[in-house]
């Protein structure tokens, strides 16, 4: 039963953490027949729908389910992000208990299961089916970014077939890693670090017990749903949709970042200082030179920064009832940890901050229990970091380590932080705890980014690849953190003005507010020509430059279908050698590994990235260099392996070269396949 109700938040005090009273009539009684009935719908609707090949529709039902129970804020959208984090939440938790029983992630049991706990959590809790039926204009600001993001994303994609589509998964190194994460755990029916020798026949070891695997693990779970089975299709085909799975995680992250943003304002956030607010942020969102995490491969970063958006919104501001809290604060811990173990300080400090300024309002008396609950909760967060410390990480060593960064920009990171401590240091919102709550978090987040400044600073002499990442979550926190300047704002029109007046007027200063927004912070120039018709800063930044097809990976030659069909007929191994430059033959060998199902050959096969022939004759030097690694590559293998070059006197002269050696290393000339395009195309930068 759906029914409209209007929303405390909105008439809340200053202290704006009001949530929904309980119904007139109290609270529904339990009913055995009605648990039963629900219990069987828990499972016969996922079979029906994944048995007629329609499992996606499995997700908008169970957020919509688990969000009918949830008694969180009093708008519909707030409603359903607070439930799509928990069902993400939950997906990760569950997935200890999927990777280990009979049925691994198959849609049927896994969507079973989850439903199934909805029906038991608003039965034990006596909570009836319920949504706020209500909407803000705003919704089609936070709505709007997501498409608008997912427009410039998707669009240079359109009317490409599924080979040609693999110059923009294949962008870096760093994606093809991932990819092969995502399909080792659907291979295996769970987590990589629960099946670890199972898992190395398809990803690079150590990978599957050192890396987190919590995006992974959700992206194939939703894949499952995407297919209704767990039948991973042809490799090209599995590439196409992690690729748009990365991509629509993107959007969301930036439309999280607006809705955190407004969430945080709350009920004070109104009218035409909502759309500034809300359209600042998109502003910054859209010009942001984050969305050069998509062309550098950092899936986890996405996705790890979008989870940390909407914990931290929801911690700073907790408009929910105790039990929403917990559940929200739990879940939110451990999903991010699992997707990117080095945020976890960050949300270690969002909680402590959380329950720390919050503590009066939850009254937290049973401790007892919530003493329990926050042992259970570290300890099933941290069980793959425990894993992998005890297995062969270096945690020491991996904090230090080099490598291409997208750099988190200063501007936002300082200034940002140092606007949201002044919002939240303000009389108006320092007398509330939603303020209190945002001054503690941004000065712990803070302090924890500049502790690990200094750590790698006094180690390694400068700043380097993790301290970008871990800063990344300042800036989202710097972010959503804008929605405190917005109470400050004045809304000047006095309250006897005609209502349809007050009214246009509002919409008049939203519209303005937004556009001027993206004028100054995105550089949209409506039009207007640049200095000497140079580009503006709109169609020079990294979203434009991604949407023009301008962030490409040429991968070999004819767009990779030569390493997608060319090599269907080569058993075994294959080192594939079409060009003279080591990353391109590095790219072009694990690309091969991936699309024949054989990602673990890439460990010893790594070699490539020390092998510049191929493509054309090279020096004596270079060559006799390169022709060591191949053989390293072979005995590191230890089985019989093919070399596939492009160039047929490098190719005759290799076969000479490598006659007896064992294990046997075979050389097949695909004369035609040469790559010599510029190196810059085969790798996105610093």
């Amino acid at each position: 039963m759906v029914a409209a109700r209007s929303s405390a938040e909105e008439t809340a005090a200053p202290d704006d953490l009001s949530v929904p009273a309980a119904p007139s009539g109290g609270r529904p009684a339990r009913s055995l027949p009605a648990l039963g009935g629900a219990l069987l719908a828990s499972w016969l609707l996922p079979a029906a729908l994944i048995s007629t090949g329609l499992g996606i529709v499995l997700l908008p039902l169970l957020v919509l389910a688990v969000a009918s129970v949830m008694r969180v804020g009093g708008v519909l959208l707030d409603r359903l992000v607070a439930a799509a984090l928990v069902v993400a939440g939950g997906v990760v938790v569950l997935g200890l208990l999927f990777s280990v029983w009979p049925w691994g992630i198959d849609p049927i049991p896994t969507s079973g299961v989850l439903f199934s706990l909805v029906v038991l959590a608003g039965w034990t809790g006596r909570r009836a089916p319920r949504l706020p039926l209500r909407f803000r204009p705003s919704d089609l600001m936070v709505l709007g970014t997501g498409a608008v993001l997912w427009h410039y994303l998707h669009l240079p994609l359109v009317g490409k077939g599924p080979e040609w589509r693999m110059e923009f998964l294949a962008t870096a190194e760093d994606r093809l890693n991932h990819f092969s994460y995502f399909v080792g755990i659907e291979h295996v029916g769970g987590y990589n670090f629960l099946h670890q020798e199972a898992a190395r026949a398809y990803l690079m070891g150590p990978g599957e017990v050192t890396y987190p695997q919590g995006s992974h693990f959700l992206l194939a779970w939703i894949d499952s749903l995407l297919r209704s089975s767990t039948d991973l299709g042809t490799p090209v085909g599995a590439m196409n949709r992690y690729l748009l799975l990365i991509l629509a995680a993107y959007a969301l992250l930036g439309t999280a970042l607006v809705w955190g943003a407004r969430w945080i304002g709350g009920p004070r956030l109104r009218g035409w200082r909502t759309a500034a607010v809300c359209g600042t942020v998109a502003s910054l969102v859209l010009a942001s030179n984050y969305a050069d995490l998509v062309p550098h491969g950092f899936d986890s970063t996405v996705i790890g920064l979008l989870m940390v958006a909407l914990l931290t919104a929801f911690m700073i501001r907790p408009a929910m009832r105790t039990p929403e809290f917990l559940l929200v604060a739990a879940l939110g811990l451990i999903i991010v940890t699992y997707v990117y173990n080095l945020f976890g300080a960050i949300a270690g400090v969002v909680l402590v901050a959380a329950l720390v300024v919050h503590r009066r309002r939850f009254r937290l008396r049973r401790w007892p229990l919530y003493l329990v609950l926050a042992v259970v909760t570290l300890g099933v967060a941290g069980l793959p970091s425990v894993i992998s410390v005890l297995s062969q990480l270096d945690v020491a060593g991996a904090s230090n380590l080099g490598g291409p960064s997208v750099a988190a920009d200063r501007v936002l990171l300082i200034g940002g932080l140092l606007l949201g401590v002044l919002a939240a240091a303000a009389p108006a919102n320092r007398r509330t705890a939603t303020g209190r709550a945002q001054l503690a978090v941004l000065l712990g987040t803070g302090t924890v980014i500049w502790a690990f400044a200094w750590y790698q600073v006094h180690s390694i002499g400068h700043v380097s690849y993790y301290f970008e990442k871990l800063a990344g979550t300042g800036v989202v926190i710097a972010l959503v953190s804008l929605g405190a300047v917005g109470p400050l704002l004045r809304a000047g029109t006095p309250a006897r003005t005609p209502v349809l007046r007050r009214r246009a007027g509002d919409a008049v200063l939203s519209a303005v507010s937004v556009v001027t927004a993206l004028s100054l912070f995105a550089g949209v120039q409506w039009g207007m020509e640049s200095f000497k018709s140079g580009p503006s800063a709109w169609d020079g930044n990294r979203l434009m430059a991604w949407s023009r097809g301008e962030s490409w990976s040429d991968i070999g030659p004819r767009h990779g279908a030569t390493v997608a069909d060319d090599l269907a007929d080569i058993p075994g191994a294959v080192m594939v050698l079409y060009s003279n430059d080591a990353y391109k033959n590095l790219k072009s060998t694990w690309l091969a590994s991936l699309l024949r199902n054989r990602g673990g050959d890439i460990l010893p096969l790594y070699e490539t990235h020390w092998v510049n022939i191929g493509a054309f004759e090279q020096n004596e030097a270079e060559y006799q260099a390169s022709m060591e690694h191949v053989r390293k590559g072979a005995r590191q293998l230890g089985e019989p392996m093919t070399v596939v070059v492009a160039d047929p006197a490098t190719g005759e002269r290799m076969g000479k070269d490598l006659q007896g050696f064992e294990p046997r290393i075979s050389v097949v000339v695909k004369p035609g396949n040469a790559w010599g395009h510029p190196w810059e195309r085969s790798f996105p930068g610093t």
